[in-house]
């Protein structure tokens, strides 16, 4: 039992806490973390830690006892912890070539077009002036993303904007990456060739064994799966061949529906059979969703937080027996707790990534927030257009309203439900996930939850040496 009677606040550096099991888990602005039993948490609240003991000295060296924090070594680490917040502008630009799709997933978040609406198409005029105001934006960092529809459904603008946009880099002098989310359908020998020889990266959504897989991702021309399949086989022979070529280690990312629930196990072990060293898993999100359609597809937080438990429980058994995978959404939480460094994953940002971290383009040329609010765009919500690259400049971008709502809406210190939890370090907010619910300001909603008993699962984790030493070695 805490008394409120005894605390010595002038002895404690701010910090949040939550009890984990029987010991309080205290995490401080920086993200440092420490576990302490009630018996220690309560001599730490009075300022009565014995100074000999190893837990009085973790306290000292993470920045926990206020009258011995080095404030050159506090502030160093905070630069480095949110240096998203000294950058100079949207590193993350997505751009959508097409609405066109030959699939038709059930979780989609996009209004795909059939495959004979070319007039969804992004033309090359609008593609130059994309890269264009991409290329005008402040930021030294650049990474261009496909994604649609289905992209290669537009292979020459495509390629018009990888090409052009390598050019302009020649005088621009960027750090420009370059990738590309697809289905594979599409994927030759031809277009493997002109990717790989730019070092564009390319991702791909594999959901699991062939029969998930093809209920979630539902191709029109056949079997998804097999087509998924037979396009990594053609990736992978070629980078055989091209051992040279500037492709990046190809990634592929798991969208769990209310049908994957039941198979945590088997997911995994499809991506080792595939000789995978990574599998990225997401929850399935009804931002863009009709209630209908997320009543047949979607789960409650509980639901989803059993799943992640036992998928994540699994990998870590794995890892122990010496097979290397890891789960890239927990490393992309882990390097949030376990280092000094930002792991650039914008909806874990205070304020949000929403134009400070990314924007997007549409295939006419309309400028979004985010890719969230051009989803929002389709099923006609147009509160986060921010103009085209027609006629917008990027000052104007910046400094429009709604960007400035945004900002003010995800930034974690104004939030009551978010200003004392013990995640805050860590976490983020997506407003126009709390928008689309009916208020842009945060709220207790399923993402929090989920995200909260991610972080709970965790921290219960890194409690175990065995589990952390895993943690550990997913770490770059």
């Amino acid at each position: 039992m805490i008394n409120l009677d005894k605390i010595n606040y002038s002895k404690l550096a701010p910090f949040r806490f939550k009890k984990i099991g029987k010991d309080y888990l205290l995490t401080n602005e920086i993200g440092e973390y420490i576990f302490l039993n009630p018996r220690d948490f309560n001599k730490y609240l009075q300022g009565k830690s014995d100074k000999e003991s190893i837990k009085y000295i973790e306290l000292l060296q993470k920045n926990f006892i206020s009258d011995k924090i080095d404030n050159n070594k506090y502030t160093k680490k905070y630069f480095q912890k949110y240096n998203y917040l000294f950058q100079q502008g949207p590193s993350l630009h997505i751009i959508v070539t097409t609405l066109r799709c030959d699939h038709r997933c059930i979780y989609c978040q996009t209004s795909s077009k059939r495959l004979e609406q070319k007039e969804f198409d992004m033309n090359i005029p609008t593609a130059k002036k994309v890269v264009n105001f991409i290329f005008s934006t402040s930021s030294p960092w650049i990474r261009i993303e496909f994604q649609g529809g289905e992209p290669l459904l537009n292979w020459p603008v495509l390629k018009y904007i990888v090409n052009y946009a390598l050019a302009l880099n020649k005088t621009k002098r960027k750090n420009l990456q370059l990738s590309l989310v697809s289905n594979f359908t599409l994927l030759d020998e031809q277009k493997i060739k002109f990717l790989a020889e730019r070092g564009v990266g390319l991702c791909t959504s594999l959901d699991g064994p062939e029969k998930l897989h093809n209920f979630n991702r539902r191709f029109l021309k056949g079997n998804s799966y097999q087509a998924v399949i037979l396009g990594l086989k053609k990736l992978q022979g070629f980078l055989k061949r091209q051992p040279l070529a500037r492709q990046k280690k190809l990634e592929a990312i798991v969208t769990v529906s209310r049908y994957s629930l039941k198979y945590p196990k088997e997911i995994v072990d499809e991506y080792l059979k595939l000789g995978f060293e990574s599998i990225f898993v997401r929850p399935a999100q009804s931002l863009s969703l009709d209630k209908e359609t997320w009543q047949k597809i979607g789960f409650s937080p509980t639901d989803y937080l059993k799943f992640y438990k036992k998928l994540l429980d699994y990998i870590i058994k794995l890892n122990l027996k010496g097979e290397k995978i890891r789960e890239l959404k927990t490393k992309i939480l882990l390097e949030k707790i376990l280092t000094n460094r930002d792991p650039d994953f914008l909806d874990l940002r205070s304020p949000c990534g929403a134009v400070l971290g990314q924007l997007a383009y549409h295939y006419n040329g309309d400028i979004y927030t985010c890719d969230e609010g051009r989803m929002l765009a389709e099923k006609g919500d147009f509160n986060f257009r921010l103009g085209n690259v027609n006629r917008t400049k990027y000052g104007e971008v910046i400094e429009h309203s709604t960007t400035k709502v945004l900002a003010l809406a995800s930034c974690l210190d104004g939030l009551p439900e978010c200003c004392d939890c013990a995640w805050k370090p860590y976490c983020g907010v997506c407003p126009l996930d709390n928008h689309k619910r009916g208020n842009i300001y945060a709220k207790n909603n399923d993402s929090c939850q989920i995200k909260n008993g991610m972080f709970q699962l965790i921290f219960e984790r890194l409690k175990d040496e065995k589990a952390k030493s895993v943690f550990l070695s997913w770490l770059d």
